[in-house]
């Protein structure tokens, strides 16, 4: 039976829209060939997207007095989350075998997904 594994993808902050083409053609390959050894391996990519540059993100911290909203670019960080994937493997040895495919100029982040198909998880 397979599990589903999230990929946190952490690197500096970033505009596409200032990196060379060649640069932006190898990134795409490199998830390409992600996407196609998920794939191969008998298992599918559920969710998976870039995100647009932390300057035009928000953050919501709840308060007694109601949510506080704070534009971006958050200073008292270098390294942001860039993007993401949802996909499936058979084990946790598999996914970080799969995940470490995945390009980064910074880290991912491989967290197993909490299956609530069927109601609340027992805890503990």
């Amino acid at each position: 039976m397979s599990d589903e594994y999230m990929i946190i993808i952490h690197e500096p902050e970033w505009d596409p829209t200032r990196l060379p083409a060649a640069q932006i053609e190898a990134d795409l390959e490199g998830h390409k060939a992600f996407q196609a050894a998920v794939q191969a391996a008998g298992h599918r990519i559920t969710a998976g997207v870039p995100l647009r540059p932390q300057a035009e993100a928000f953050r919501i911290r709840p308060t007694a007095d109601g949510p506080v909203f704070t534009d971006g670019p958050f200073g008292e960080t270098r390294e942001v989350v860039t993007g993401f994937y949802v996909f499936t493997a058979d084990s946790p040895e598999q996914a970080r075998e799969l995940a470490a495919l995945v390009p980064t100029g910074g880290w991912l982040d491989v967290h197993p997904v909490l299956d609530m198909s069927s109601g609340a998880p027992a805890m503990g």
